[in-house]
């Protein structure tokens, strides 16, 4: 709607969106996720930027801290209007249009953040939000007459009955839900990457299987992920690094996949073997659990008990 508004002015937009890891869509060229589909009914270019080390590096250590899970969502506005501004001599742009909201979002709308948003990103005076402008100090494209002031709009809020209203004006149907997020704020995706922070092992590698499986921290230096289905035992078996352990249920007995990765031990292989037991349909005697480490010789055989629901809980994530 706020692309919209602008383009309703006369004035060409290029809409760009920022792909991290934690996106519920990449973004691909034909993804058919709500953004192409939107920048196809508006008309307008799409490009799609690539901020995922950035964002990774922001991530460890966010100054503006995180929201109830392990979401930093200020920092992150920051960070894609950095690289917005960063893009605009690139593409020609002479300023930049955001769709937020004032008052919306709890963290990173209310105004003090909305002006240290700007200032931390070096785009004071050039960020346009369209939808709340009548509330905000005025521009440089307004100041400039590029952009008629009055032709914006003064929303604010947690509501949406004016977006919506707005929506219908325009004939736009198609858009996402008004709650939710990246999957940083889910709980269990959260507790995830605080684990591979706390470990220093956050890494594009070990984020990209963390919608995988079951998660187990075995040790402080190696993690175990255990399949659910027979989807999840194909990624892991596609997803191994030079030095991953691969662990199967024996030919005779139907169980998950499962991916170690780290430093190991003999205590660390044992304590897998058993999880993985457990989640064999035949889980009341001896179980045969076979190990290999991708891309070396190294194979073992390890006969096991599978652990009790009780014995999980210290390793679970």
């Amino acid at each position: 709607m706020a692309t919209k508004l602008i383009l309703d002015q006369g004035i060409e937009v290029l809409a760009l969106t920022c792909a991290t890891p934690f996106n519920k869509c990449s973004h691909g060229q034909d993804c058919g996720c709500v953004v192409r589909r939107m920048t196809r009914k508006l008309g307008v270019e799409l490009k799609v930027l690539d901020i995922s080390q950035d964002f990774l590096s922001m991530l460890k250590n966010p100054p503006y801290g995180f929201g109830s899970n392990m979401n930093p969502c200020i920092d992150c506005k920051i960070l894609i209007f950095r690289k917005a501004k960063e893009l605009m001599p690139q593409v020609g742009a002479s300023f930049l249009v955001s769709g937020e909201v004032l008052g919306q979002r709890p963290m990173s709308q209310k105004k003090p953040t909305l002006n240290a948003i700007v200032n931390n990103a070096g785009v004071k005076g050039i960020l346009v939000r369209p939808l709340s402008a009548k509330l905000l100090e005025p521009t440089e494209p307004e100041k400039n007459g590029w952009i008629d002031r009055e032709k914006l709009l003064g929303i604010s809020g947690r509501g949406r009955k004016d977006q919506l209203a707005l929506a219908e004006k325009f004939g736009i149907t198609d858009f996402s839900a008004p709650a939710g997020g990246c999957f940083l704020t889910n709980e269990g995706y959260s507790k995830k990457i605080e684990d591979l922070i706390k470990h220093n092992t956050l890494s594009l590698d070990n984020v990209g299987i963390l919608k995988i499986g079951r998660h187990f921290r075995i040790s402080p230096k190696f993690k175990l992920i255990v399949g659910r289905d027979e989807k999840d035992n194909l990624k892991l078996l596609d997803a191994p690094q030079a030095g991953d352990l691969i662990f199967e249920p024996s030919d005779e007995i139907k169980g998950p996949v499962a991916l170690g990765r780290g430093e190991f031990t003999d205590r660390e292989i044992e304590a897998c073997a058993k999880i993985i037991a457990k989640y064999c349909d035949k889980n009341s005697s001896d179980i045969q659990i076979r190990v290999r480490a991708h891309l070396s010789d190294f194979r073992k055989l390890i006969s096991c008990l599978p652990f009790q629901d009780s014995d999980l809980s210290c390793y679970r994530i």
